[in-house]
């Protein structure tokens, strides 16, 4: 296994045979320069939270919505595995009723898999008393 070191970490070799990447300690050394392109963009992804913020105030359930979108990111980030299944199908497989196709079932329990990884880390990240600043 080849090393690698960049400004962002380094990878070190284990005992175990493995590489494990170490990230570099923060604040980057050079610092961060932010030019006009980059405030411009930042400044209009705050808008486009501030957006959402809003939307999200006016949704009856939220949670429903956050849920739908979760099914959705875990079925894209599937597919660039190569993994197939619908939305449909995941929302079926959730309710008890499974593909009948071998692998379909596979690829859609793969996917419904990630959904609870995913709403497990929302739930983690949320209980996290920790601050990050």
């Amino acid at each position: 296994m080849e090393e690698m070191q960049s400004r962002a970490g380094k990878t070190m070799p284990q005992a175990s045979g493995y590489l494990a990447y170490v990230p570099a300690p923060l604040p980057p050394e050079p610092p961060v320069a932010l030019g006009g392109e980059a405030i411009d963009l930042l400044s209009r992804a705050d808008q486009a939270v501030g957006k959402l913020d809003g939307i999200a105030s006016l949704l009856p359930n939220p949670e429903l919505f956050v849920g739908m979108y979760v099914r959705k990111e875990a079925l894209l980030s599937s597919q660039i595995e190569g993994i197939e299944s619908t939305l449909d199908e995941v929302i079926r497989f959730e309710g008890g009723d499974q593909p009948s196709e071998g692998k379909r079932l596979h690829d859609t329990a793969e996917v419904v898999n990630y959904v609870r990884a995913l709403n497990y880390g929302i739930k983690r990240s949320s209980s996290c008393r920790c601050r990050f600043a």
